[in-house]
């Protein structure tokens, strides 16, 4: 999951209730198979008036149990009205999720899409196939697929471009890893990143950039707001 950078002020109370949902939504690893989380991640949404935005990436993790737990939880709690909130379970979890969580309060966001539409492309899901699941966003560019599957710039930019043609809206990530950072890389790799999107978008209306520090992901360094 992601915690946000960029907020208006909020009050104690509304704070509290903020925690909590960070808490909840950013719960992953440990809520969904009892470890502690690796990391947190950053995230700023462009062109707001200062919405907080809560991300929450399950990854593969999550049983049929502890995800109805957590639905419940997370249905029980309050989101200040400058707060938007969304949680990206597994696929197979999806339309649990999508039935089970107060829409009125979260959205759904799935974890991937591909780069074509429906064909012959075995083990993919198209970003038609997510819109006709109801779903109205999907993580795009993730550093575990960029350093997993070996997705490029360029693939995730056509992945972008493809989900906001079929209506998706987008959480674009970035990153660098520690090497790129203390090589002094670090604004190059993420201006790199942004500017494949960029070739291939004009309107960035609905997408969300996420700033992930890859150095920060299971090593026990945490990215101060300043990084």
């Amino acid at each position: 999951g992601w915690v946000p950078v960029k907020a208006s002020e909020a009050s104690a109370e509304e704070g509290a209730a903020m925690a909590r949902l960070m808490q909840l939504s950013l719960r992953g690893a440990r809520g969904l198979t009892g470890r502690p989380t690796s990391s947190r991640r950053l995230v700023t949404r462009c062109g707001t008036s200062g919405k907080f935005w809560i991300g929450g990436n399950w990854k593969s993790n999550g049983t049929a149990e502890s995800v109805a737990k957590l639905v419940d939880e997370l249905n029980s709690g309050t989101v200040p009205s400058n707060t938007e909130v969304i949680v990206s379970p597994t696929f197979l979890q999806i339309p649990y999720v999508s039935q089970n969580l107060d829409q009125t309060k979260f959205a759904v966001s799935a974890q991937n899409c591909w780069v074509e539409g429906y064909g012959a492309y075995t083990g993919e899901i198209s970003a038609e196939a997510l819109a006709d699941a109801g779903l109205n966003w999907v993580i795009l560019g993730h550093s575990e697929r960029r350093a997993l599957n070996g997705e490029s710039n360029e693939l995730v930019a056509d992945k972008t471009k493809k989900a906001l043609d079929t209506g998706l809206s987008v959480i674009a990530c970035i990153g660098e890893t520690l090497e790129q950072r203390e090589s002094g890389e670090m604004f190059n790799i993420l201006d790199a990143q942004l500017a494949a999107i960029a070739d291939k978008v004009s309107d960035w209306s609905k997408i969300v950039v996420a700033y992930e520090p890859v150095w920060a992901i299971g090593t026990g360094g945490v990215a101060t707001p300043d990084q």
